[in-house]
């Protein structure tokens, strides 16, 4: 098993592992109600904000760096699995999920393309293109 990426940004790996665990089917699926479960805790599934517990389940979890080079594509929408799986009802209107550092592009050499969601940062949107990254806005 390859070192686990380290990563500077949350919301930039919720991403990765968007992609990973939910499209690509990479890395175990995880599910909050069975995590609930499992875990022995409730959570308000009404609530617009993160479930503190499965937070801490995607802080934690390790993804190994030999998975990096999967990533071509990083597609952030508000209908993300992994969005519904932290935050049951959220809806996209504030800034729970929004990338702040880029840094963590270091380590996804083959990342071509990536659709964020909106902040209205147009430097962000400058800084991928500059990368050679096709960037914009969902």
């Amino acid at each position: 098993m390859s070192q686990p990426i380290p990563f500077t940004d949350l919301n930039f790996k919720l991403a990765v592992v968007q992609e990973l665990m939910y499209v690509q089917e990479l890395l175990p699926r995880f599910d909050l109600r069975e995590h609930a479960s499992a875990q022995g805790f409730t959570y308000d599934d009404g609530s617009f904000g993160a479930v503190p517990e499965a937070l801490a389940h995607f802080e934690a979890l390790e993804v190994p760096a030999g998975l990096a080079e999967k990533i071509t594509e990083i597609q952030m929408d508000g209908g993300n699995e992994i969005y519904l799986q932290i935050a049951p009802n959220w809806d996209g209107e504030d800034d729970l999920f929004d990338v702040d550092e880029f840094a963590d592009l270091r380590h996804f050499p083959n990342l071509k393309s990536m659709t964020l969601l909106y902040t209205g940062d147009q430097e962000a949107l400058e800084a991928l293109r500059a990368r050679g990254i096709e960037a914009d806005w969902v």
